[in-house]
């Protein structure tokens, strides 16, 4: 399996030759799309795409010690939330059968 990343960019492109629309137009609803996620998980909902998965938000607790690894400062964080991605059955299933690479 190879580790290559995919982009937006490759994301519109995969869209755009799959469907018959004007490239613009994919651009459009997929930042639209990404924006609209963005937005209800801003708001408190969780966002739930049958087949695909459920993004939500999670709390996470704040504490007093903390360093930062980048250079061994001590600081304190506050609770906070964070976006978490549960995968559904069907991309779960997909995902089970992959091939193992050695």
């Amino acid at each position: 399996m190879s580790s290559k990343k995919v982009t937006k960019f490759d994301l519109v492109e995969s869209v755009y030759n799959n469907v018959n629309c004007e490239k613009k137009v994919v651009q459009s609803v997929v930042d639209a799309l990404l924006v609209q996620i963005k937005e209800s998980l801003k708001g408190g909902s969780t966002i739930e795409l049958r087949g695909f998965g459920t993004f939500e938000l999670r709390l996470r607790k704040g504490r007093e010690k903390a360093r930062n690894p980048k250079n061994g400062a001590q600081l304190s964080v506050k609770p906070h939330y964070v976006a978490a991605f549960r995968s559904g059955q069907d991309l779960k299933s997909a995902l089970w059968e992959l091939p193992i690479e050695k």
